[in-house]
């Protein structure tokens, strides 16, 4: 039988299995995962983040980690997610739907155990008097 002589290496940005072979999962992996996940839950109408919102508008890229923050341990991970919730939808309904995807994606796609997820709600989206035209315009379209 062969000895497990791995060794496990942490520090802020990235956990890593050392021995015969090296795993490295960057925060920001984990964090694109979660934020994958967030986007396709119902009620959410977009993410709450500051410096991520600058990086964003100024490289022309969509920051899939936006409002997202992650520590990873050595086998376990805690996510908290900042949401903006859509007018009309129940936030523990969406906190709830979020909370189940996140955990389920991140654990199959990175095989860590996350212990929590928190979903801190920012804002609630209220619908304008221009976004409303804009829709009752793309209804009438369609039909």
């Amino acid at each position: 039988m062969e000895e497990n002589n791995d060794e496990i290496i942490e520090n802020d940005d990235e956990i890593s299995v050392e021995g015969n072979d090296t795993i490295k999962i960057a925060n920001e992996a984990v964090a694109t995962y979660a934020g994958i996940a967030v986007s396709e839950v119902s009620g959410v109408y977009g993410m709450a983040g500051g410096f991520a919102g600058i990086t964003e508008a100024l490289s022309g890229k969509k920051n899939l980690a936006k409002g997202i923050k992650v520590d990873v341990g050595e086998k376990s991970a805690k996510v908290d997610v900042n949401i903006l919730v859509e007018y009309g939808d129940r936030i523990p309904d969406v906190a709830f739907e979020i909370k189940t995807r996140v955990k389920k994606s991140v654990e199959n796609m990175t095989g860590l155990k996350v212990l929590e997820v928190n979903v801190h709600v920012q804002g609630v989206h209220a619908i304008s008097d221009k976004e409303e035209k804009e829709q009752e315009e793309n209804t009438s379209e369609e039909e």
